[in-house]
């Protein structure tokens, strides 16, 4: 893989003649997309000017992007002798920036805060990647290595997915305790080390010394490079007594699934620590693990650590699901995983295929199937946003090439780099399904699909021969979305929207220099009712195409559309949330067998007509909704010094918790 660092040629730049034309001009936000973005992806501009103040405009955001993909293409084109024609460069850069400027695709939130930086450039490639998988299988021989890699992808901000097939495979050892004294290094590194170090005590039975934690910067502190603030010490220290907590009552028993999945949890814990939760992985059981299966029902554990996953197993086609439906009627959980279809098909439609079939597990949000250490790009598209199919498809072309640059760049783990090397593995996704269907018609999306495979498949042919790399072994899903589907008032992936009105409830830290902004536009904000230091604010949304909302539709309807975009266009998968009514609770199992031959995934949620207090979405009337409009003025433009909090993890609406205190 490609050391970027090593290769010494001129970095790709747009001309300023051709950057100033966007700098005043309109940018087509959706009702969030302004303040979205401020939040979240406008990076601090002292970062690439020394003294500079303020945070990244949206067209600042952009050049930093596409400069960012085609300088990653210039270097590789340097560093193995291709040619490489600027002026072609250019012309092409400069239609992947308007179409990026008007939000006609966008890559994924990891690459609109992380493509163009340095921590790409001169530490590694891994952050702009969304999700990554891991197997425990070979744990006993590993040790801690496995959970510890699983803990720097959290890190770094990639969700992982995870299986439990280490169980049973080793005693858990009494570890060697010494006198030693390790100093944790302030770094991603020396947080990660020190974990390692202390699961091969119990693991391997080797030495642990007593850790120091005096050099981690305090609370609050900038992290320079990857962005965001420093938790402090604190996260890491209860980390490390909770996994002793854990273990120490199993020294001389087998390690099970529930331990597995317990110490990922704690890990994520520690990860995310202080901020409203997300979930970063997806745990992959055994269909007759009845102890992992119902691991959740202790609700102590819950909320202390186990929300850290979304719990799902690997279903047979073929077998009896009476049980897991019952359990996923009660509370969503689990979600169904077969392997078997993700390892013999991509496309439904293509038939039985050959070439993916070292796929272990899936990402957390199961729209990329991957073999173990395996990561995976996403990109977003929204068909809606387009006039016709032409106009769509000159889009696509756009976002195949950035999901495939990415895989020019490497990580920090040789063994990522091996499979990255030979799957090229993207995903290419749509977001804003529902909204296409109802501009164009279903029919009319499902031909776009399966035409547009055809022609990303040849022009993947013609990219990789050009780049000399192999093709990429599947190239399109289906991401649920979620942050990046705000920035243009977009339906997330393939999920119908709440209503046709409906209020969007975005958090805030309490500390955020954007609120005084919101306050005096009108915008209603008060302390958030489950996380401290956290404000939340209510923005009022009118569903652009709206013909049917989350309680119009039936559970029945969602499958099949996901299993149309499986045979049509995903050669990954389709990330669907199946919400069903009270009264389809009993036909989960009979869903199940009617669509395990023609899904790779899928999870059920109860819809609710009022959900939890302050939830993500709550529909409102057309009346209140003009009352509240009339009461707020649209925000033009957010001075802020704090910069974005970034992406991380697989952001979507399902994931989003609250912070335990």
């Amino acid at each position: 893989m490609l050391r970027l660092k090593d290769v010494n040629v001129r970095k790709f730049r747009l001309s300023e003649q051709f950057i100033a034309q966007y700098k005043e001009a309109e940018v087509p936000w959706g009702p969030v997309g302004y303040v979205t973005f401020k939040r979240t992806y406008a990076r601090r501009l002292s970062e690439f000017e020394e003294g500079a103040v303020g945070t990244e405009e949206w067209w600042q955001t952009c050049r930093r992007v596409i400069e960012g993909m085609f300088d990653i293409q210039k270097r590789h084109a340097f560093m193995i002798g291709i040619e490489w024609v600027d002026a072609k460069a250019q012309k092409t850069a400069k239609e992947a920036y308007d179409r990026l400027f008007n939000l006609k695709w966008t890559p994924p939130g990891r690459g609109l805060w992380m493509m163009g930086t340095k921590f790409i450039m001169e530490r590694t490639g891994a952050g702009l990647f969304n999700c990554a998988f891991r197997s425990t299988r070979d744990v006993a021989n590993k040790g801690g290595y496995l959970f510890a890699w699983m803990m720097d992808a959290l890190m770094v901000g990639i969700g992982v997915g995870f299986d439990t097939l280490g169980a049973k495979s080793f005693t858990v050892k009494e570890p060697h305790w010494t006198n030693d004294t390790l100093l944790i290094e302030d770094s991603r590194e020396g947080w990660v080390n020190s974990v390692h170090i202390l699961l091969d005590g119990y693991i391997l039975g080797k030495k642990v010394p007593n850790f120091d934690y005096s050099s981690i910067r305090g609370k609050g502190e900038p992290i320079r490079g990857f962005g965001g603030t420093s938790s402090g010490p604190g996260p890491l220290i209860e980390l490390h007594n909770n996994l002793k907590d854990l273990l120490e009552p199993k020294i001389g028993e087998h390690i099970e699934s529930v331990d597995i999945v317990d110490i990922e949890n704690l890990i994520g814990r520690c990860v995310v620590a202080g901020n409203v939760r997300r979930s970063a992985a997806l745990a992959i059981g055994g269909y007759n693990d009845k102890d992992y299966l119902t691991m959740k029902n202790d609700q102590e554990k819950l909320y202390h650590h186990r929300w850290g996953s979304n719990n799902s197993f690997e279903a047979k086609v073929g077998m009896d699901y009476t049980w897991h439906a019952s359990q996923s009627a009660i509370n969503g959980e689990p979600g169904y995983i077969w392997l078997e279809n993700a390892r013999n098909y991509g496309r439904m439609k293509d038939g039985k295929k050959t070439d993916d079939l070292k796929v272990m597990g899936f990402n957390p949000c199961v729209e990329q199937q991957l073999e173990d250490a395996e990561l995976c790009c996403l990109v977003e598209t929204f068909p809606a946003k387009h006039d016709d199919y032409e106009d769509y498809l000159k889009t696509l072309e756009i976002a195949y090439m950035y999901g495939k640059t990415v895989t020019l760049i490497n990580t920090h783990w040789p063994e990522t780099n091996a499979i990255m090397l030979k799957n090229r593995r993207i995903g290419l996704s749509q977001s804003g399904v529902i909204q296409s269907f109802n501009k164009f018609g279903r029919r009319t999306m499902l031909q776009w699909c399966d035409e547009a495979y055809k022609h990303v498949g040849e022009l993947d042919k013609e990219y990789s021969d050009w780049l000399c790399v192999p093709r990429s072994v599947r190239m399109t899903s289906i991401k649920p979305s979620g942050t990046v589907s705000l920035l243009n008032g977009s339906t997330p992936g393939i999920h119908y929207p709440e209503d046709e009105y409906y209020i969007r409830r975005i958090r805030f830290a309490a500390t955020s220099d954007i609120l005084p902004t919101l306050e005096k536009a009108g915008y209603k904000i008060e302390k958030d009712s489950y996380s401290p230091n956290t404000m939340c604010v209510e923005f009022p949304v009118h569903e652009p195409f709206f013909k049917k909302g989350k309680r119009d539709i039936s559970m029945w309807e969602q499958l099949e559309i996901a299993a149309q975009y499986q045979y049509y266009w995903a050669d990954n998968s389709v990330s669907i949330t199946v919400t069903f009514h009270p009264d389809e609770a009993e036909q989960i199992k009979d869903a199940l067998e009617m669509y395990e031959a023609r899904l790779k995934a899928v999870s059920f949620l109860r819809y609710e007509e009022t959900g939890y207090e302050q939830a993500p979405y709550e529909p409102i009337t057309k009346e209140e909704y003009d009352k509240i409009i009339s009461q707020i003025t649209p925000v033009q433009k957010i001075e802020s010094n704090q910069g974005g909090v970034g992406s991380k993890f697989c952001t979507t609406d399902k994931c989003e918790l609250p912070e335990v205190k």
